[in-house]
């Protein structure tokens, strides 16, 4: 499915989990799960189902598969799951106001870098797993340059995010799929 991968956990994970309140019937639909905060707590993605499922029987075609998201406490085993699924881990600390920073753009930067460095036009498929349309301009430059450039998300990630893809593939579907 792809050559190289891209996953913002934090996105992926709380996005999960409202997915997951609206088809458990703790909200209506997914933007009362949004206004209100409603939350399924007890979704969890699993990070090897995650990794088979955007990797697919061929691993020896991945080039990359990096994970980005925020330095646990040192109690936390989380990642190392992640590292055994086969992730690359791309760890930040966060700021001040325990806000996570600096994933977005060190995802846009590894995403660029790994396609002007390392990437043929034509050839190679980058996904990108996040829903907001802050990857926008890396998505339109990357394909402007002949690259194609996959999202993979909920349903409900940023229409422009959508349009800027070569393609958009759907998570719901695969929401049970996914669980830990």
């Amino acid at each position: 499915m792809a050559d190289y991968i891209y996953v913002d956990n934090s996105n992926l994970y709380i996005e999960g989990r409202r997915v997951s309140a609206v088809k458990t019937g703790l909200a209506s639909n997914i933007v009362e799960a949004m206004k209100l905060g409603i939350l399924d707590h007890g979704y969890t993605i699993s990070f090897g189902k995650l990794h088979q499922f955007l990797t697919g029987d061929d691993l020896s075609k991945i080039k990359r598969a990096a994970l980005y998201g925020s330095r646990p406490p040192p109690n936390d085993s989380i990642w190392q799951y992640a590292k055994k699924a086969g992730f690359e881990l791309h760890l930040e600390d966060r700021n001040y106001a325990n806000k996570e920073k600096k994933i977005d753009t060190g995802i846009a930067t590894l995403m660029t870098k790994d396609a002007y460095k390392y990437g043929k036009p034509n050839e190679d498929v980058f996904v990108l797993v996040a829903g907001d349309k802050d990857y926008v301009p890396t998505l339109n430059e990357l394909r402007a340059d002949g690259y194609n450039v996959e999202v993979v998300f909920w349903k409900h990630a940023a229409q422009e995010l959508k349009d800027a893809a070569s393609k958009f593939i759907a998570l719901d579907n695969f929401l049970d799929n996914l669980r830990l």
